[in-house]
């Protein structure tokens, strides 16, 4: 049996329910990136940049189809490995508000509820990238504490690489990125 027939068999991520009443946990991480706002939102509305914000522990993976136009209402479909076990995990954005923030809820996955909320706003040093998740671990009783463990460690991971990558980028990029040359033939 081919990889991608067992990985689909093993596509067994519940779906999410409704908002829980309580018991929710709640993470918020600021982080400064060395760049403009217009090229730090452009950065996040490519979808495959979301692997390399993720740690390498997770063997993240993209699975719908590149490039994604991120919108409200678009889907996006990925793969993680958690504590060795592969995860489908499906999200949608549900606000898309550009230069502003956007929203992704995953409607299937490996948490009860998970809720992130990405704002943007320019800063004398570039940029601030705020995350804002609530999640609920499937199991809360007995999850709680090594699931919010993994949690603060995906985006203390993120907090450590996103400035890098946007440090890295050539100026000018995110314009090029939404108008690139035309080529000649």
């Amino acid at each position: 049996m081919s990889t991608e027939r067992l990985l689909h068999r093993l596509a067994w991520a519940p779906r999410a329910g409704a908002r829980p009443s309580r018991g929710l946990r709640v993470l918020e991480k600021d982080t400064i990136v060395p760049a403009p706002l217009d090229e730090t939102f452009a950065f996040f509305t490519d979808a495959a940049n979301l692997g390399r914000l993720t740690p390498p522990w997770l063997d993240f993976r993209i699975r719908t189809p590149l490039p994604i136009a991120m919108r409200e209402g678009a889907e996006i479909e990925y793969l993680i490995v958690l504590h060795g076990v592969p995860i489908p995990w499906l999200t949608r954005i549900d606000v898309w508000e550009p230069g502003v923030r956007f929203v992704d809820r995953q409607l299937a996955g490996p948490y009860r509820w998970w809720h992130h909320e990405h704002r943007f706003e320019s800063v004398p040093e570039g940029t601030r990238v705020t995350d804002i998740v609530e999640f609920m671990p499937r199991v809360p009783w007995l999850t709680s504490g090594f699931v919010g463990r993994d949690v603060d460690r995906i985006f203390e991971y993120r907090q450590d690489v996103l400035p890098q990558l946007l440090a890295a980028r050539p100026a000018g990029a995110a314009a090029e990125a939404r108008n690139p040359p035309e080529r000649r033939g």
